[in-house]
Parts: C-alpha cells; sequence; structure tokens
C-alpha cells in the first residue's frame, strides 16, 4: 500500500498472501497458499515449500518442510518460522517436523523437552537479531565517567541501515539507518520547520541551526541518530540514547543498558495510526536486540502530548509518573523487555476502551 491508502484499523492483522521475511542480510519472499508457505530467497538461491499444521489435544503449531530436495539451510527455517509466528501472531510455540536440524541453528532457539518435537517458542526467537543486517556482539562491560555520571563505555556506533522489518497490515518494509548528516541535513532540516514537529521539539530555525544540531547529536557517543524508511522513502528521525548518560536518568533508577528514544515523523502522510504502530513497536525491538542486556526502554515526551500517550501503552508502555524538566513537564514511560517478548508486543494491543 502507499501512505494515502493505508487505512488500517487500530489491531493490525497479519494474516496475509504474501509477506517478506528477514534474516540477517539475506531476505525471502513468501507466498502463502492456504497452509502452505513458498519461500523465495531475493536474488539468490532456490524456492523451497512448507506447510503448517494445526497442533491437537493442546499441541502447538507444526511447521513442516516438504523440499524440495536435500535439507533446508538454516536461513530457510528461520525464515519460516518468522513467517508462521507473523500469520498466527497468538502462537507461543511451533513444533519443527524436519528429519535433522540445519546446521549453523542459533543456539538455545530450538529446544527437545524429554525427547519430545523440537519446539521454538515466539519469544525466544523474536530475541533473535534476524532482523539486524549487521548484528553486533554486546561490548565488553567497564566504565567511565561523562558529566559526573559513572556509565559503561559504549560501542561505537554502527553505520548504515541497522533493522528492517516487513509490516504486515501495511504491506511495507520498514527500515531503519544511522543518519548521515550531510545526506540528511536538508530532509531533518525540512522536517523540523513543519509546524506540527516544531510545537514538541522546538528546534525549528534556519539550516546552520539544524547543521550544528546534527553536527552536536553525531558527536555525543550516548545517542543514535536514525532514519526511518518505510520502502525506502524516509518518513521521520530517531534519536536512540543510552538512559544512564541523559538528562531523564536523575529522575528514575536508571540501569546500565537501559536505552531510550526520541521521535518525529516528518511527512504528514505517515502520522496516521497504522504507521505508528509499525515504527513504534520497531524502534523498541530493534533497541531490545541491539544490546541483549537492555532490560527497560524509557521514554519522555510532552505531558500534553495526548496522542502519544494513548499510543505508548498500546505498544507496552506503563506511564510511571508525571515530572518536571527544566524545560518541560513530561510523562515517563517504561517498557520491559519481558513484556515485550511475552506478549508479542511487536503487534500492538488493540487499545483500551477505558481511554477512548
Amino acid at each position: 500500500m502507499r501512505p494515502a491508502q493505508a487505512t488500517a484499523a487500530s489491531v493490525p492483522d497479519a494474516c496475509s498472501t504474501a509477506y517478506t521475511a528477514h534474516v540477517g542480510d539475506q531476505a525471502f519472499h513468501v507466498r502463502c497458499d492456504g497452509q502452505r508457505l513458498h519461500l523465495e530467497p531475493v536474488n539468490t538461491g532456490t524456492s523451497s515449500l512448507w506447510s503448517l499444521s494445526h497442533g491437537t489435544r493442546g499441541q502447538p503449531l507444526g511447521l513442516h518442510w516438504l523440499g524440495p530436495t536435500g535439507m533446508p539451510e538454516s536461513g530457510e527455517l528461520l525464515a519460516a518460522l518468522e513467517t508462521a509466528f507473523s500469520l498466527h501472531p497468538e502462537t507461543q510455540e511451533i513444533a519443527l517436523h524436519l528429519p535433522r536440524l540445519p546446521h549453523g541453528m542459533p543456539d538455545g532457539l530450538v529446544s527437545s523437552p524429554h525427547g519430545q518435537t523440537p519446539c521454538v517458542a515466539r519469544a525466544v526467537l523474536w530475541q533473535q537479531p534476524l532482523w539486524l543486517p549487521q548484528p553486533r556482539a554486546p561490548y565488553a562491560l567497564h566504565y567511565t565517567f561523562s558529566e559526573g555520571r559513572r556509565h559503561p563505555v559504549r560501542l561505537h556506533k554502527p553505520r548504515g541501515e541497522v533493522y528492517r522489518r516487513f509490516i504486515p497490515w501495511l504491506g511495507q518494509t520498514l527500515s531503519l539507518r544511522a543518519l548521515e548528516p550531510a545526506r540528511d541535513l536538508a530532509t531533518v532540516h525540512h522536517w523540523m520547520n513543519d509546524p506540527v514537529v516544531a510545537h514538541f521539539w522546538e528546534e525549528s530555525g534556519d539550516i546552520a541551526h539544524h547543521r550544528a544540531y546534527l553536527e552536536r547529536i553525531a558527536a555525543d557517543p550516548h545517542v543514535l541518530p536514525l532514519i526511518g524508511s518505510f520502502d525506502g522513502q524516509p518518513f521521520g528521525y530517531f534519536e536512540a540514547y543510552w538512559a544512564k548518560e541523559d538528562r531523564i536518568a536523575p529522575f528514575y533508577d536508571a540501569g546500565d543498558h537501559d536505552r531510550g528514544w526520541h521521535a518525529l515523523v516528518g511527512e504528514a502522510c505517515f502520522r496516521g495510526q497504522p504507521y505508528l504502530t509499525a515504527w513504534l513497536p520497531s524502534l523498541s525491538h530493534y533497541l531490545l536486540l541491539d544490546d541483549c542486556r537492555t532490560q527497560r526502554i524509557v521514554v519522555e515526551p510532552r505531558s500534553d502530548n495526548w496522542k502519544m500517550r494513548k499510543s505508548l501503552p498500546r505498544c507496552g508502555y506503563a506511564l510511571v509518573k508525571e515530572f518536571d524538566f527544566p524545560h518541560k513537564r513530561a510523562v515517563l514511560g517504561v517498557l520491559l523487555r519481558e513484556h515485550f517478548f511475552a506478549d508479542a508486543l511487536w503487534i500492538p494491543h488493540a487499545p483500551d476502551p477505558s481511554t477512548q
């Protein structure tokens, strides 16, 4: 769908006849024909065929390998699992019906309790870095001081694309990439001067002001600036930060690997609810995958940003309290890692009728 057509209602429908699964730097086009999945790697390899079977008497959904020949590669199996869980988002576990497991599967992904059929848990699969084109191992833990705050030394900022995920209810791929000041200055300058953005960010100004702003962010080791795109079309700017070194740290018990974010959607055609329920959980997902030690994500929107206050709980954020920064009154939102993965919050919950 193009922007003007994306008018899906509040609860996304993950069932689709077409899907794109991402496994690291690989992508697979998937055609869903009833209970059969036809996987075709983008640009390389040959297609493979899988089927799904609903379990009986409490048995989990089954994933079956149908060929054509030999054994599936690990990437094919991971793509089939991602697709199956996305088509059946209520499913918490999938049983694997294969002659044997392919080599190269992530450690701990597949469990075989008491010699039973191997299974993959939804919460375990979605904590694998499948959606990161270039996964990074956690940086060794040692400490430093910045502006009087003791915190872990952070790994260098990534470059290029850092996350990509197919959004079933839009039929589009969302991607996040590291901002490049020279490339993205004009776009961010335009967005910052949009009246809707300027109202909340209070950073309108000339291009020299925004050049200096982006240069300052690029030089700050605790902030990662990102550009979000749908099918390659930039729509928004995000700042992901380490909370321990941020201005939010004095207002709650910040953990060593807590992350936070700021967001703006610069293109008006991408401000609808279907898009917010795509980028907000995806940004959360990326931050939880980027470092497996991250247990909480925090946000601090302005307390009068009622649209965000309604949207955050749908995406798993508990609104804990209001508090005063020097420049604004804010509300603290907190997302727990366990909550996000246990409750499959990459697909947002239905809105609470009491908040309508």
